[in-house]
């Protein structure tokens, strides 16, 4: 069923009335002369304005676009709140293949639309963009981050969000071994590329004996070739198989854990980079009933909004490092109230991040 503006009722219903909605604003944006199509969703901005990546993606439809935008731009209003950010939550996703249509004039034309909002939306990287392409955008928009050290920004954020991946994994250790270590343990590394190999970095520095699986085949001989002693298996699906595999790190796609995947899982802890790796709602009690300890994604990948966060006030890596630091605290506390309340870590995140989001509201 559709309206009569065309987008699809499941779309309008999402954003009205489901619990995934909620949001705030959603602005479709087009400029014909470029190809642009995006789509911009705010989701809350109690705590602050909206930060959140821009996504360069082919989506099948529009109304994927539109799905994805929403999904996505929740999960930063999550994110920014347990990353004690005065920052809301948004997100905006760029329609067409970024090697096919990707242009200076389309990311200064996406820059404008930002920049009609007037700072209630901040963007950054995603998928599909990069630091050279924030740096356009911030031609014709000021609320941009993410930018090149030379145009006053921070740089590649994946040093960051791989260090608090890190603080979050030895949060989860320390919670079913008694030590925040990774020493001696197997860690399964599904994604290697530009978080998952600082990742691999900080586990074989830490000890850990480490396994990696990469689509991409100049990704695994990035790491190999630098330390010849990391195993390598064919898949995902070989990865989470792996005989005494400790920890697994999903680090690429999101959806990592679903009902395929779940049920033959050989580690005990997941703790991975990757945004939205719950398939869906309720993997999480899933998860729990196996006796596996899920380290919320955004909780634990949040090292990289902290990192383009800190360019809002003049950036500086020793501060930003100190913040993303105290993420193994931030898990320690999802994982006693999860206890506490007897409900998955999953949900103790969400309950943590929604009464900041709601005391926000109340001031």
């Amino acid at each position: 069923m559709t309206d009569v503006t065309g987008v699809p009722g499941d779309v309008l219903n999402t954003l009205f009335h489901s619990e995934q909605g909620g949001h705030e604003q959603v602005v479709l944006c087009q400029d014909r002369a470029t190809g642009l199509k995006a789509v911009i969703a705010l989701h809350n901005t109690a705590l602050g304005p909206a930060l959140g990546g821009t996504r360069f993606y082919p989506y099948a439809t529009e109304a994927e676009a539109i799905a994805d935008a929403l999904n996505l731009s929740r999960g930063m209003s999550y994110k920014n709140a347990m990353a004690g950010l005065d920052l809301g939550g948004g997100k905006a996703v760029i329609i067409g293949d970024p090697e096919q249509i990707k242009t200076e004039e389309l990311l200064l034309a996406y820059g404008r639309f930002v920049a009609s909002l007037g700072g209630r939306y901040v963007t950054a990287c995603d998928v599909g963009t990069y630091v050279a392409d924030m740096d356009v955008i911030a031609r014709t928009n000021q609320w941009t981050t993410g930018r090149s050290p030379e145009n006053g920004g921070a740089g590649d954020s994946s040093v960051l969000t791989a260090f608090g991946v890190f603080q979050g994994m030895r949060a989860a250790a320390q919670t079913l071994w008694g030590d925040p270590t990774l020493r001696g343990r197997k860690v399964g590394v599904a994604g290697v590329g530009k978080v998952g190999h600082y990742l691999v970095e900080h586990l074989l520095e830490d000890g850990a004996e480490v396994v990696i699986t990469d689509v991409r085949e100049e990704s695994v001989r990035r790491i190999t070739d630098k330390h010849p002693q990391v195993a390598v298996v064919a898949d995902t699906n070989a990865l989470i198989r792996v005989e005494g595999l400790d920890v697994y790190a999903p680090c690429a796609l999101g959806g990592a854990l679903n009902e395929e995947t779940v049920p033959f899982l050989t580690a005990s802890i997941v703790c991975g980079a990757a945004n939205n790796q719950l398939a869906h709602a309720g993997i999480e009690k899933d998860l729990e009933a196996r006796g596996i300890l899920y380290a919320p994604d955004y909780v634990v990948n949040a090292g990289g909004v902290i990192q383009v966060a800190d360019e809002l006030q003049g950036f500086d890596f020793d501060r930003c490092k100190a913040k993303a630091t105290k993420i193994f605290d931030t898990t320690l506390e999802i994982f006693a109230r999860a206890k506490a309340d007897g409900i998955p870590p999953a949900a103790a995140a969400d309950r943590i991040a929604e009464q900041r989001m709601a005391d926000a509201r109340r001031r």
